[in-house]
């Protein structure tokens, strides 16, 4: 079994800044690349940003780009989302992800945590 633990999630005001992180833990495995979803209420879960395990490329949605940076901790088996100048539309439950070897599929998720942005 793999337990992806995210943890780092809050109450912050627009403009502010969080740093989650997750923790892969249990059986181990080679995944092509990790990443982060979130949800809002009554929305569909959505992609965020992707590290590619081997290498360390990153990908992330239009909407956080140049505010939010994904990074991973290879030794710690740990990846990181620094999010800065927050907005409301932040809002959601983050949940970390983990691919399977082919990097097709996100076969491993985390229970999520929850980001709160005030104006």
């Amino acid at each position: 079994q793999v337990q992806l633990d995210e943890s780092g999630g809050g109450l912050v005001q627009a403009g502010g800044s969080l740093r989650l992180s997750c923790a892969a833990s249990g059986r181990t495995f080679n995944s092509y690349a990790m990443g982060w979803f979130r949800q809002a209420p009554g929305k569909e879960r959505e992609f965020v940003a992707t590290i590619v395990w081997n290498g360390g490329n990153t990908y992330y949605t239009e909407s956080v780009k140049g505010r939010f940076t994904i990074s991973r901790d290879v030794d710690k088996n740990t990846i990181y989302l620094q999010m800065n100048s927050l907005k409301p539309e932040d809002t959601a439950v983050y949940y970390c992800t983990a691919t399977g070897v082919t990097g097709r599929n996100y076969d491993y998720w985390g229970q999520g945590t929850q980001v709160t942005v005030s104006s």
